[in-house]
């Protein structure tokens, strides 16, 4: 099968079905035996995803009217991808493309059409781009306006970064080996590398590899895991001896570090209301050679599944826009609505109320989410501690790494290599 006709057919499940593209890849790779045509695909889909914003303006710039064929959409801004983006000849792009489209008849004469009337004029349209805004950045007008201003300063830079592919980072097993032998490791597979200094497991690859490359990986002596997602177990400081909960665990990294950095809990509890992402954390945590307690359950509604203990430390990952990791996954600049964002924080304020009475008195909740609003961040903790008389925030103290809020503190997009994140402590009195 055509490969630019299967990356067509998941941008299309994208935009009409609104499917993630981790899942419609996933299916459609099935298909696919060729290494080299699975990384080609891979690589127009997510760089359709990273640039569409662009690529439609451009695109109704070149056509009269809407298009009613989203996979002859799909397969035109797929065209548009490869000559702006791509190293394949122009020719080859252009005829390539025509021929995905032979099952749809009357398209192959549009498809041509336009990617050789782009090519005519190629220079006149990006400069018509650089001038609207959501062309120029490749992001929604809501989304814009709102990291715009949350982050005045930054909203450049995080958009900026949104757009790039992300770096590949690695937490390295301290109870398997130590990171500089691991980073001799690497050395010895001609794998370029370099440690996080501000973390005692992070390590960040000068170029991604598949997993299969990394040394000892299958042995858990190291998993996939971003830089500001590793600062979590610091911050919890889980001691021997305590009982701790993972609330919205899925997949599991997290879960991992906490028992890689402290085997002696009394207990693990990780909570996830997805069974399909649970099984995911018990495959982590049977490859890492670690245990915990895993339950399949809504962590909005402890009644039907907490044991009446309480917890020394919880890690609360809360869900969120995910707006921190749009450059992992850039369908959320397609499938993200403003008003989402509403009924996350909803969401968020519902869980951590549920939550804080199963934590200790002494005890600790570390609040996460991947987000850079402002609203599903700070304004969550301020408000929550404005209606908790029993709860004080512990402030996040150092000059390493974030910007420090009202509450808690924000990493933005690319700092340091990171992902966007934030963090905010807070013990019960």
């Amino acid at each position: 099968m055509n490969t630019r006709w299967i990356a067509a057919r998941v941008i299309t499940r994208v935009l009409q079905d609104g499917q993630s593209l981790t899942s419609a890849l996933d299916h459609a790779l099935k298909t696919v035996e060729s290494a080299q045509d699975k990384a080609f695909v891979q690589a127009l889909c997510y760089g359709v995803c990273r640039t569409y914003h662009r690529l439609d303006f451009i695109l109704n710039t070149l056509i009269d009217k809407p298009l009613k064929s989203l996979e002859v959409k799909s397969l035109i801004l797929i065209g548009l991808y490869q000559l702006k983006y791509m190293r394949v000849k122009p020719h080859a792009a252009v005829s390539e493309t025509v021929q995905a489209g032979r099952k749809i008849v009357w398209a192959k004469a549009l498809i041509n059409a336009v990617l050789r009337g782009y090519l005519r004029k190629q220079d006149e349209f990006e400069q018509q781009a650089d001038k609207v805004k959501t062309a120029a950045l490749s992001h929604p007008n809501w989304l814009i306006k709102n990291i715009e201003h949350d982050w005045p300063e930054q909203a450049e830079t995080i958009l900026q970064e949104n757009n790039q592919p992300p770096p590949m980072a690695l937490r390295v097993n301290l109870t398997k080996t130590s990171r500089d032998q691991y980073l001799q490791l690497l050395i010895e597979k001609n794998l370029s590398a370099n440690p996080v200094n501000f973390t005692a497991t992070g390590i960040i690859l000068d170029k991604p590899v598949p997993i299969e490359a990394l040394p000892h990986f299958a042995d858990g002596w190291v998993s996939v895991q971003d830089i500001a997602a590793q600062l979590a177990t610091k911050l919890l400081d889980v001691q021997s001896g305590q009982r701790v909960l993972d609330v919205c665990a899925a997949p599991g990294g997290k879960t991992a570090h906490i028992l890689e950095q402290q085997p002696d809990v009394s207990e693990l509890v990780a909570v996830d209301i997805d069974e399909s992402r649970m099984l995911r954390v018990g495959e982590n945590l049977r490859r890492l050679d670690l245990q915990a307690t895993l339950i399949i359950a809504d962590a909005a509604k402890p009644k039907d599944w907490w044991d009446g203990k309480p917890f020394d430390r919880i890690l609360l990952d809360a869900p969120c826009s995910a707006t921190g990791v749009i450059r992992r996954h850039p369908d959320i600049k397609l499938l993200r609505r403003e008003s989402d964002i509403a009924a996350l924080t909803i969401l968020q304020k519902i869980i951590l109320n549920a939550i804080w009475p199963l934590l200790a008195h002494g005890g600790m909740l570390l609040y996460a989410t991947c987000s850079v609003l402002k609203q599903e961040n700070e304004d969550q903790i301020v408000d929550f501690l404005s209606t908790h008389e029993d709860a004080v925030e512990l402030p996040i103290t150092t000059d390493e790494w974030g910007i420090p809020g009202i509450c808690g503190r924000q990493i933005m997009t690319g700092e340091s290599s990171m992902d966007g994140f934030y963090y905010a402590r807070l013990v019960k009195k």
